[in-house]
């Protein structure tokens, strides 16, 4: 039992003792190579990703609004809500959410 236990500290002792022994000068001038990775790789692909969200979103103010299917357990309310008229949520948007007949307030 000793002797697998010297064993395994002397094989453990001599591999995490050849790695550590790098000079320490290798690492110094790392710094411009990911100034470099930063600047002509990690900007590069936020503007793509931006330039990509943008034209997305406007792809979407083109589509038409798909019909509204009033279904028997939408807009179920049994009271008045205590804000408003009553009929609409607390962040009611006009434009996307309907009233409970199913209209739309804008177009």
């Amino acid at each position: 039992m000793a002797a697998s236990w010297l064993l395994g500290r002397a094989v453990t002792r001599k591999f995490s003792t050849a790695v550590s022994g790098s000079p320490q000068t290798q690492h110094g001038e790392s710094w411009k190579l990911w100034r470099a990775i930063t600047l002509f790789g990690a900007f590069p692909a936020i503007a793509v990703c931006m330039v990509n969200t943008y034209l997305k979103h406007q792809e979407e103010h083109h589509h038409p609004r798909p019909p509204f299917v009033k279904y028997d357990y939408l807009c179920i309310r049994t009271k008045a809500y205590p804000w408003g008229d009553g009929q609409r949520t607390l962040f009611h948007n006009p434009k996307k959410n309907p009233l409970p007949t199913g209209e739309f307030e804008e177009e």
